[in-house]
């Protein structure tokens, strides 16, 4: 039997309802995989309806529920595969899902991270929030995607169909190479939950690799099944974890840009204000309160991540001036 050379890992904590409903697609479309169920602490019975309906599934089962972050960092050292396929619990992949993917990492060696086109669960002619057609970051530090910028999202109309360079990839549905992964020691597990993924991804483009988007194939992402948009701990984690990451990874004068970001989560917060979010304006503080708690931790991370690679590639890490003079100021709504 020939062995098999992509691990696609669910991370599960208390979702046996997800595994039941999306489990059965990746089973049907994944042939060409192992697949894993690393299983989070979960104190529902995910593990043992695993092993009554689906022996053909792996478990690995984590001693904690240590978030996104730990989990895998946890359950990936159990895994033996080339590829990494990291796929949220909620996600219902394709026919032949794998194969485009599988393709362009045989023939592209440079190539270390992988994103497919990731369509609403629940609107299927729709792009999803967490990462679309593929992401980009702005000289700010400031996330968005192809087909999703801030809560705007695009209409799938084939206009990211292709195969192209990103800078980030969707920890929704995310391929990395097994080596590149332990070469960059995995997920920084202060994060916990959000934005580990982009920290990851600037990492691996300072170490010189590429990270790419294939259109030509396509996984359904219900989204926000662990924590919705509105929900104001997600708030607190992507605003710390941003500025987490930016501090990790950015170039160049770190205190300007430090100094400039506190002005516009300011400006957030008043948005906040205007739309009665009280809750959301107390998750930016918080946010910031941690941050600068462990800011100096922070840079002891930063100094070690130049420390440790050879040669920081000199490529541009943003696409824009700043995804928020684009989008509220110049009205731009769409990524094209």
């Amino acid at each position: 039997m020939t062995k098999k050379d992509i691990a696609v890992v669910i991370l599960n904590w208390n979702g046996k309802a997800l595994l039941e409903k999306f489990l059965p697609s990746v089973i049907m479309h994944s042939e060409a995989a192992v697949i894993y169920v690393a299983d989070n602490a979960s104190t529902d019975d995910s593990v043992s309806f695993l092993k009554t309906n689906y022996p053909s599934v792996k478990i690995i089962q984590n001693q904690e529920n240590g978030g996104y972050a730990k989990g895998y960092n946890d359950a990936l050292k159990h895994v033996d595969e080339d590829i990494l396929c990291l796929l949220n619990s909620d996600i219902e992949v394709t026919e032949s899902w794998l194969e485009p993917i599988d393709s362009l990492f045989n023939t592209e060696s440079e190539t270390a991270i992988i994103q497919p086109k990731i369509l609403d669960y629940h609107h299927k002619d729709y792009f999803e929030y967490a990462g679309a057609g593929g992401g980009f970051i702005d000289k700010f530090g400031y996330p968005y995607c192809r087909g999703r910028i801030f809560n705007t999202i695009e209409k799938d109309l084939g206009q990211y169909d292709d195969i192209t360079p990103i800078f980030w990839a969707s920890g929704a549905c995310f391929f990395i190479r097994k080596s590149v992964f332990d070469k960059l020691n995995g997920f920084d597990e202060s994060f916990f939950a959000h934005m580990e993924e982009i920290d990851l991804c600037w990492r691996a483009h300072n170490y010189g690799y590429t990270t790419k988007y294939v259109g030509t194939s396509t996984v359904y992402h219900v989204g926000g099944a662990t924590l919705n948009t509105t929900n104001p701990k997600k708030t607190y984690l992507n605003f710390r974890n941003s500025l987490y990451t930016i501090t990790k990874n950015a170039p160049g004068q770190l205190f300007l840009l430090i100094f400039t970001r506190l002005i516009l989560d300011g400006f957030a917060s008043l948005k906040f204000l205007t739309e009665l979010k009280f809750a959301h304006i107390v998750a930016v503080l918080k946010a910031h309160g941690s941050f600068y708690t462990h800011f100096f931790q922070l840079l002891k991370k930063r100094q070690f991540l130049r420390n440790s690679i050879p040669r920081i590639s000199n490529r541009k890490y943003y696409r824009t001036k700043s995804i928020i003079w684009l989008y509220f100021v110049r009205n731009r709504k769409e990524f094209r």
